[in-house]
């Protein structure tokens, strides 16, 4: 199973769900970024019902747990190349059936394939539960960012069909989260790391390397996490913050 179920645990290990009750959030904030996908609305469930569905149209070369591992090593490895988001997902299944297949599919699959991808970029955007609340009750009193990877023109029609897009400063779209991609948003946004605050979904993309230039980070599991997201050790930092929901964030703040 590539992708996985999580909720408060990440490859067996918990991550200080309790944390939260026992330290004051940092009084300096004066930024707070927002991952998008799988933060303010739903993401990664659809590519779970794709991978299901790529898997069912190769069972006559491969069973399913095999057609999704080849999948996610194709996607891997052509990170670098097309990056995170939909249409990357889309070239990643074509070339994986053609692998799979030896190069001798029926050009019916290949189509399939195509109308899947069609299919997720054409999704409602289903925002998570008291995302839009907790947005109106911060914009004003803290400069509001997205920072999110993915596809530009993907992330801004998400954006756009949310209707969240007036309550954000500045929207960026990153080829990547490394601690390099957040100096370089930081500079942009003209704060200290001190004053930022990301919140994501995400411990290795949202967490780790903002704690790593100083800044605050604040982790809300989603129940579906996939597995390139995943680490291996629990963390322990005073600037890293476990809650469950956006809700929990507000009180946080404007307590």
């Amino acid at each position: 199973m590539w992708r996985t179920n999580v909720l408060y645990r990440v490859d067996g290990l918990f991550y200080f769900c309790r944390n939260k009750i026992k330290h004051k959030m940092n009084n300096q904030i004066t930024v707070i970024a927002f991952d998008a996908d799988d933060t303010l609305w739903v993401n990664e469930p659809y590519f779970r019902e794709a991978e299901e569905q790529f898997a069912a149209l190769l069972t006559d070369y491969l069973p399913r747990d095999n057609s999704v591992s080849a999948l996610y090593k194709t996607e891997i490895a052509n990170l670098p190349l097309y990056g995170y988001g939909i249409k990357g997902f889309i070239l990643s299944m074509i070339e994986s059936v053609l692998r799979i297949t030896h190069g001798k599919t029926d050009p019916a699959i290949i189509q399939k394939v195509i109308d899947l991808g069609h299919e997720m970029l054409n999704k409602p955007v289903e925002l998570l539960e008291g995302v839009e609340d907790a947005l109106k009750a911060l914009h004003g009193k803290f400069r509001l960012v997205v920072a999110t990877k993915g596809d530009l023109l993907d992330q801004q029609r998400k954006l756009t069909k949310s209707g969240l897009d007036h309550y954000f400063h500045h929207i960026e779209v990153m080829s990547d989260k490394q601690e390099k991609d957040y100096q370089k948003l930081i500079k942009h946004l003209d704060c200290k790391p001190e004053e930022f605050l990301m919140v994501g979904n995400s411990l290795k993309s949202d967490v780790l390397p903002v704690l790593a230039i100083g800044g605050n980070a604040v982790h809300i599991p989603f129940h579906t996490t996939w597995v390139h997201e995943h680490i291996d050790h629990t963390i322990a930092h005073p600037n890293f913050y476990q809650m469950e929901n956006l809700s929990e964030v507000l009180l946080k703040l404007i307590k």
